[in-house]
């Protein structure tokens, strides 16, 4: 009996490897972000057509994994208590470290942790974070997102992943991306007869240390290394998702020529679905000089110096290389976002970089230098009595 047992587990696992290796061979089509079509699933919510602009409303489904500075992952694209991945995971979108992908940013700080490692076989990012900035409910234990899902069209319907890893940018068509509220996976293999064997779909309870054993520290690095044992397979056997035993994991690939990095982000600030620069340029405003002309020029400006502009009046300014579209929202009007995400209230939509220059009203250190109203009479007083002791002439 045991031998026979032994025996089917063999049969099945063999197939279940031809299954796997054959794949690579039954893609429909292969795409690039310039010539793939708006939709490439049937039931798809989002859009694969993503251009570059950067909007936090994006429901872009393209995912890129490149380095430890330029990777995606997917999450909800609303928030609130009922966006857990188990949920979400036929439409979530593209959240991504760098602009320019036409997907929704991950705002910095969001990322504690990343280390990437580049194989032979795959690349692979994997780290810890307060995902909950990426529309993840606090506590969601989180799951798996692949290319094919229950009925072969991918959690989510429709998304795409591309890397430029192994040369000139290129579909990878397996890969696996575990995310939950904390901790995040991602793998992305290159194409080949390999690719379905390292970036198995089978095992999506098994979270993040089963399936991509790594460096899940806080702190970010870059490295080689080797591709390691596939998820699952034990030797000549592989393991199945509910069988009475479940072996131990793998131990991490070993890894080399590791680069660390500081830091990670976009350089944006971004609070809901709002946009600005993360160090914005200062602007220029005219230093306060001490002669009276200058100080007769201020005043003539503005009726009452005690007035600070209002919000409206406030500018935003965001890189000049960047095309941003996106919301602004009261702080009222974030707490209350509905299931859509994309009604934001008495929200406003401004592009920075390209646009016309706002006017705004003078800036908090101007406005403190602006005399006060007993200072404007005293200064006044002490002109007309000097205009006249030197028979000189002065108009305020």
């Amino acid at each position: 009996m045991t031998k026979r047992s032994s025996f089917g587990i063999g049969l099945i696992s063999s197939f279940a490897l031809l299954l796997a290796r054959s794949s690579s061979a039954q893609y429909s089509a292969t795409y690039l972000p310039s010539n793939v079509p708006a939709k490439t699933e049937q039931g798809q919510t989002g859009t694969n057509q993503c251009g570059t602009s950067l909007d936090q409303n994006s429901m872009c489904q393209n995912a890129y994994i490149n380095s430890v500075t330029d990777f995606c992952v997917f999450a909800p694209p609303n928030p609130g208590a009922d966006s857990v991945i188990g949920n979400t995971e036929r439409i979530e979108v593209a959240w991504c470290l760098k602009n320019g992908t036409g997907a929704r940013l991950i705002p910095d700080g969001t990322i504690k942790g990343a280390h990437f490692i580049q194989t032979p076989d795959f690349v692979q990012v994997t780290g810890v974070g307060d995902l909950t900035k990426i529309n993840i409910p606090a506590g969601d234990e989180g799951g798996e997102l692949d290319p094919h899902g229950a009925d072969g069209n991918g959690n989510p319907i429709g998304g795409l992943v591309f890397s430029s890893a192994f040369g000139q940018l290129q579909q990878m068509h397996e890969w696996t991306n575990f995310v939950s509220a904390d901790q995040f996976c991602f793998r992305a293999c290159k194409p080949g007869p390999m690719a379905a064997t390292f970036c198995q779909h089978i095992y999506d309870v098994m979270g993040c240390f089963w399936n991509m054993p790594g460096n899940y520290d806080p702190g970010f690095e870059e490295c080689k290394a080797d591709s390691g044992e596939p998820m699952g397979v034990y030797g000549t056997s592989t393991f199945f998702q509910g069988q009475p035993v479940t072996p131990a994991a793998h131990p991490a690939p070993s890894s080399s020529s590791c680069v660390p990095q500081s830091t990670i982000g976009n350089g944006f600030l971004i609070s809901g679905t709002s946009i600005v620069q993360s160090s914005p340029t200062p602007s220029a405003t005219s230093p306060v000089s001490s002669t009276s002309s200058s100080m007769a020029a201020s005043m003539s400006s503005s009726t009452n110096p005690l007035i600070t502009p209002s919000a409206s009046s406030r500018t935003s300014s965001g890189p000049a290389s960047a095309s941003v579209t996106s919301t602004s929202t009261s702080p009222s009007s974030q707490n209350s976002q509905g299931s859509s995400g994309a009604s934001q209230g008495a929200s406003a939509s401004h592009t920075s970089g390209g646009s016309s220059p706002q006017t705004s009203s003078p800036s908090a250190a101007f406005r403190s230098a602006l005399p006060k109203g007993w200072e404007v009479v005293a200064f006044s007083s002490g002109v007309a009595i000097l205009s006249c002791l030197i028979g000189g002439s002065f108009v305020m």
